[in-house]
C-alpha cells in the first residue's frame, strides 16, 4: 500500500525539521522525504500541525501468552500497543511455560506474525523455569530470535550465577536485563516503607531492596567488563549509583517507568490495589530524583512494564493484589505531560528515549525515519488534551491508576511495517 504523509513535523532523536516535510511510504519502506511530494496513492494522510515519530519501541513489556490469556494475549497485548503508539515491543519471559527454550520463543515470534499488529521480540529468561538455580541455554535463545534475557519479575539471587550470565551474555552478544530486588530485604512488603504504609498497617519494601541489587549489578558489570541493563528504577540512590558508575566506564543503561515520575506512595492511599507494584511506588524525593536521571541522561529509557492482570486479582485485599498496571496506552501522553510539557526535557529526546535508545539497547534497526529505512512511524497530536478513561483500553485488563487524568498527547495514527494500524486515533 501506497501511504503519502503531508505536512508532518519530522522529529527523530538527533532533530526536530524545523519546516514541515511530507514522507512516501511504498509496501513496507519509506521511499522519499521532501518539502514536497506530489504521488499517485491509494492513502493521503494530513500530518498539519502534528509531530510525525518513530514507531515508539518498548524494552519491558509483559504479553502474558501462553499460559495466561486470561489475563492478556499476543492479539490484545500487540492491539493496545499499537493504540500507544508502539511499533515494536518486546516482552518478558514470566508466561506458563517459561520462555528458557527455542521452542517457546519460536511460538511467540510465529503467534505475533500471524496475530500480532506490532513488531514483537521476545526476551528469554535468564535461568530455566526463572527459578535462579541453572542458566538456560542463552546462546539457543538468541539465535531462536530472543533479543535479552531475564528473569524480570525476580531477581537472580546468586550472585555467582549472575556473573555467569553475565559472561555468556557478552559472548553471545545479547543484553542483561536485572530485575534489582533483595528477597531477603523484601521480607514479606508490599508497598514502599515510609509513613504511608505505617499509616495503612501494611508492611514496607525499604529502597534498599533495590539498591543493594543495583549495587552488585554495577559491580558484576564492572569486574566483568560486561554490559547490564538495569528494569524499572525508583529510588534516589539507585539513580545516583547508576550515575556515578556510568561516569566511571562501566557498560550500564537504565530504564524507568511512567509511573515512576508521575505518582508517589499517596497514590495507594485508601488501598488502591491499582497502584500496586513492583519496585512499589516511591516518596516524591525519589520522583524528583528520576525526573533528574531523566534530564541528565543518566536514565536512558523509558519503558512501560506494561503488566495486565484480570480484575479478581486486583479486586482483593492489598496484600495478596498482583503487583503491575497496565502501561501501553497512556505511556506517551504521561511522558509528554509531565516531561516535554514541563521542561525537563525536549520532544527529541523523548523520542531518543522511546524509540531510537530501546531499540539499540535491544539491538534492533528502529527508532529513525529516514529513506529507506522500514516505515514504522507515530503521529501524535501535542496540542490535544483528553481524560484517561481506561474503560476504552485495548488491552484485555484495565489495572491502570491514570482513570481521570488530563494528558496532551493524542496517539492519532501507528503504521507499523507500513500498514495503517491506527487512524484518526481510532484502531482499524
Amino acid at each position: 500500500m501506497r501511504i503519502l504523509i503531508k505536512n508532518g513535523i519530522i522529529v527523530n532523536a538527533e532533530q526536530k525539521m524545523e519546516t514541515t516535510q511530507d514522507i512516501l511510504i511504498d509496501n513496507n519502506k519509506i521511499i522519499k522525504i521532501n518539502s514536497t511530494i506530489d504521488e499517485q496513492v491509494e492513502l493521503v494522510i494530513d500530518a498539519e500541525g502534528k509531530y510525525v515519530l518513530p514507531g515508539l519501541v518498548d524494552a519491558h513489556c509483559h504479553l502474558r501468552e501462553p499460559g495466561y490469556e486470561y489475563k492478556e494475549d499476543i492479539e490484545s497485548g500487540t492491539r493496545s500497543a499499537a493504540a500507544g503508539g508502539f511499533t515494536s515491543i518486546a516482552c518478558m519471559p514470566n508466561t506458563k511455560p517459561v520462555v528458557d527454550n527455542q521452542a517457546i520463543v519460536k511460538f511467540i515470534i510465529d503467534k505475533a506474525r500471524n496475530e500480532g499488529y506490532v513488531n514483537v521480540y521476545p526476551i528469554g529468561a535468564i535461568t530455566k523455569g526463572l527459578e535462579g538455580k541453572e542458566l538456560a541455554e542463552i546462546g539457543e535463545l538468541k539465535f531462536a530470535g530472543a533479543v535479552a534475557i531475564s528473569d524480570d519479575g525476580k531477581p537472580v539471587q546468586n550472585a555467582s550465577l549472575m556473573k555467569k550470565a553475565m559472561q555468556y551474555a557478552s559472548m553471545f552478544d545479547i543484553t542483561v536485563i536485572s530485575h534489582c530486588e533483595d528477597m531477603d530485604l523484601l521480607d514479606g512488603g508490599t508497598m514502599n516503607e515510609g509513613y504511608q504504609a505505617t499509616t495503612m498497617g501494611l508492611r514496607g519494601i525499604p529502597a534498599i531492596a533495590e539498591e543493594v541489587m543495583v549495587s552488585r549489578e554495577l559491580l558484576l558489570a564492572e569486574y566483568l567488563n560486561a554490559g547490564v541493563h538495569i528494569a524499572h528504577i525508583s529510588t534516589e540512590r539507585s539513580v545516583d549509583l547508576i550515575r556515578h558508575a556510568k561516569k566511571r566506564g562501566v557498560k550500564v543503561t537504565c530504564e524507568t517507568c511512567p509511573h515512576y515520575f508521575t505518582l508517589t506512595e499517596s497514590a495507594c492511599e485508601g488501598f488502591n490495589t491499582f497502584a500496586k507494584m513492583n519496585p512499589p511506588l516511591r516518596i516524591q524525593k525519589d520522583v524528583d530524583a528520576i525526573l533528574e536521571g531523566i534530564k541528565d541522561g543518566t536514565i536512558d529509557i523509558i519503558a512501560t512494564d506494561h503488566a495486565p492482570h484480570h480484575i479478581d486479582e486486583k479486586n482483593v485485599e492489598f496484600e495478596l493484589a498482583a503487583n503491575g498496571i497496565v502501561g501501553f496506552e497512556t505511556a506517551f501522553a504521561l511522558s509528554y505531560t509531565y516531561l516535554v510539557k514541563t521542561g525537563v526535557i525536549t520532544i527529541e529526546q523523548l523520542v531518543n528515549k522511546m524509540s531510537l535508545k530501546p531499540s539499540k539497547i535491544l539491538g534492533l534497526n528502529k527508532g529513525v525515519i529516514q529513506e529507506g529505512r522500514v516505515a514504522d512511524i507515530t503521529i501524535v497530536d501535542i496540542n490535544k488534551k483528553y481524560t484517561v478513561d481506561i474503560e476504552k483500553f485495548k488491552s484485555k485488563s484495565k489495572n491502570s491508576p491514570f482513570g481521570g487524568f488530563e494528558l496532551y498527547g493524542t496517539i492519532e495514527y501507528t503504521i507499523v511495517n507500513g500498514k495503517l494500524i491506527v487512524r484518526d486515533g481510532i484502531f482499524m
